[in-house]
């Protein structure tokens, strides 16, 4: 496994790969490594010839009151868990590398970005966008890997390769669950014992939500009414959003048919995590 920090490096070094006619596929991440990526990873590998995982903990995506500064980084430990999945390229190039100070260039996903994190995280959306883009343009991925837990920006992303005419192909992966159910993320770390066991409500919202539908249920408000107060009723939530929405557009349903994206956002005192469940009905 190669670590390279520099764009002119890990283009050189995919350019003779494709020479070969690999195919290549790529995970972008901002590190601190856990099952959740590790599963992309795993995939990525199986399905292909070459793949490149990235680090880069993208300033663009956090407000000015997010955690940016304190987002958790461990390099070393992050290559070492690569290493042992047979990663051909860890990209892990620095910030200055990624954004000359003279950029001026953004790029916006209008509808799907004003929904769900959209709505509280203004900017988080435009600075995915631009830091795949860039990416994409680097790496020149055939595939490119991602989680459920982020569907959003999955649809977002999906809605700017095809309006770009960038020739990648997503994969969405199934969310990675500890044995509580609490979806895989970086920030669970940021949580203590209490915090912890708190932050398994998002699940138990969602599976409440679920049982409903799987039930019969086709009233949207209902079904968000009920995992709203399950929410409610732990002490240490606070809501940012809870949405029944159409899977294709993020529009809030009012009326369930034939699938579902059931999708929270809570802070655990200061921990913002999210989840979600997508259905298919028969």
């Amino acid at each position: 496994m190669e670590i390279i920090n520099k764009i002119s490096e890990i283009r050189d070094s995919l350019s003779k790969e494709r020479l070969e006619k690999k195919t290549i596929a790529f995970v972008p991440t901002m590190g601190f490594l856990h099952e959740g990526h590790l599963s992309l990873v795993k995939k990525a590998v199986e399905e292909n010839d070459i793949v490149v995982v990235s680090i880069f903990v993208n300033s663009k995506q956090f407000g000015p009151d997010e955690d940016y500064d304190d987002y958790p980084r461990d390099i070393k430990g992050d290559a070492e868990k690569l290493s042992e999945y047979g990663v051909d390229y860890v990209f892990a190039p620095s910030s200055e590398e990624i954004y000359n100070p003279n950029n001026k260039t953004i790029v916006r996903v209008e509808k799907l970005s004003e929904h769900l994190c959209g709505l509280s995280r203004k900017g988080f959306f435009q600075g995915i966008a631009i830091i795949v883009t860039k990416l994409f343009n680097i790496i020149q991925p055939d595939y490119a890997y991602f989680g459920q837990k982020d569907f959003q920006q999955f649809l977002v992303l999906k809605q700017m390769v095809n309006d770009l005419n960038i020739p990648v192909e997503l994969v969405m992966a199934p969310i990675v669950r500890e044995k509580d159910g609490l979806a895989m993320s970086s920030r669970n770390n940021y949580l203590n014992l209490e915090e912890r066991e708190a932050a398994t409500i998002l699940f138990k919202a969602l599976n409440k939500g679920k049982e409903m539908v799987l039930n019969g249920e086709k009233d949207a408000k209902i079904v968000k009414s009920a995992m709203t107060e399950m929410i409610e009723n732990e002490v240490l939530a606070d809501i940012d959003y809870v949405a029944v929405a159409d899977p294709d557009t993020l529009n809030d349903l009012e009326k369930i048919n034939k699938k579902v994206l059931l999708a929270t956002a809570v802070l655990i005192n200061e921990t913002r995590l999210i989840d979600n469940i997508y259905l298919e009905l028969q």
